[in-house]
């Protein structure tokens, strides 16, 4: 070869290695999506669901759920929200009848007159539908509630009985007239108590954690190393002790003693979580599908990236509960299992319809539940929560 060709066969060979390598760092740089087209549709066939990377600290992983669509849904309003800003009214049926009885509020013949530990009383004064979702918490009154199951209130709504549980099983006392937003959802092992159970007994053992260690243990292979829980079932005890003597779910889990444990650990989560879906291009995160150890086990997904803003934060938490006080497994979910996840349900089907206004869907197939809530108003309908957890009883 003539060496003056030499001299252009080189250099040429150098900015081909380097545009090589460039394509490379940008292609493992960028955000990746992982789900098989085929495999990647929710319940709502034009949902376009897609699984993004997954997220790993410590016990839990977390894997966010993509879609090319972003439904509005600024039509709605959070429960949060609404009683913050005094569009909503959450109040003990009693007092809610002696609020009737002074012109503040209209009444209603389906409430009852005396207060009730699963039922409460809901107005929604604004001017907005009203999003409830299974496991949200209300402080105040007699004791602290979650909400039993997701639904929507509809605008103008007649003041309507609210299906609740209690999360402070030693107080029947004191407290506000009227419920205030606590912003917290209680963990899954305690949501699922009342979201698919629906069982008062249980969701009081769930939150003292007399029994999330041993049912998680129950779910996990004999043949995974298994470690204790950090936030151990003694160690919740003795903050009901010493902290929250009437056992109530804030006073345990934000107490001084558990509070830090979870924030820290929740923090260390959102910042992988903004780190890794931050780069996103023509898609947005709609929701996750949660592992404890090497079982996937919990998905919220929503309608919308909006939503699912609004509700991150306190889902994050409760996940970060549900990692530290169940035992943790030695052993990392596959991609895999997250896909199947994220299959529909195909078994027993149980419904309740309001018309022109929601319809509530519940599906069972083995340990599996999957719960649908449907906007039946704009139309189309509009799936706006999907939730699948896999049982722990």
């Amino acid at each position: 070869m003539h060496p003056s060709q030499k001299l252009i066969w080189i250099p040429s060979l150098v900015i081909l290695a380097a545009l090589a390598a460039a394509i490379l760092w940008t292609f493992n740089a960028a955000p990746r999506v992982l789900a098989e087209p085929e495999l990647a549709s929710g319940p709502d066939s034009a949902s376009g669901w897609r699984i993004g990377e997954p997220i790993t600290y410590e016990t839990l992983t977390v894997f966010p759920v993509l879609s090319a669509q972003d439904a509005y849904t600024a039509d709605f309003e959070t429960l949060d929200a609404a009683l913050a800003s005094g569009e909503a009214i959450v109040a003990e049926q009693g007092d809610y009848m002696r609020r009737s009885r002074n012109g503040n509020v209209g009444s209603s013949p389906a409430i009852s007159s005396g207060p009730q530990v699963n039922q409460l009383v809901l107005v929604n004064r604004g001017k907005r539908p009203l999003l409830l979702l299974a496991g949200e918490v209300v402080s105040g009154g007699k004791q602290d509630r979650i909400i039993g199951k997701d639904r929507i209130i509809p605008v103008g709504a007649k003041p309507l009985p609210l299906d609740v549980f209690c999360v402070e099983h030693s107080r029947w006392t004191g407290g506000s007239d009227v419920f205030a937003a606590a912003k917290t959802m209680v963990h899954p092992t305690v949501r699922e108590q009342a979201a698919v159970d629906q069982d008062q007994s249980k969701v009081w053992a769930a939150v003292r954690g007399d029994t999330a260690a041993v049912r998680a243990q129950a779910s996990v292979s004999s043949s995974v190393e298994v470690t204790a829980p950090q936030i151990s079932s003694q160690r919740l005890s003795t903050v009901v002790a010493s902290a929250a003597p009437t056992e109530g779910y804030r006073n345990i889990y934000q107490s001084a003693e558990v509070g830090p444990s979870v924030e820290n650990f929740a923090l260390e989560v959102e910042k992988r979580f903004r780190r890794a879906t931050s780069g996103l291009q023509g898609e947005h995160v709609v929701g996750v599908i949660v592992a404890f150890g090497a079982e996937v086990a919990w998905s919220d997904i929503f309608a919308s990236s909006q939503l699912f803003d609004a509700y991150w934060s306190k889902l994050l938490r409760s996940y970060a509960v549900e990692a530290l006080t169940r035992p943790g497994a030695r052993e990392k979910v596959s991609f895999e299992d997250a896909r199947d996840f994220l299959r529909p349900a195909t078994g027993h089907v149980r419904e309740e319809t309001e018309p022109g206004v929601y319809r509530w869907q519940e599906r069972s197939q083995g340990r599996q539940t999957e719960i649908q809530l449907e906007a039946l108003e704009p139309k189309p309908p509009l799936t706006l929560h999907w939730l699948k957890v896999l049982r722990t009883s």
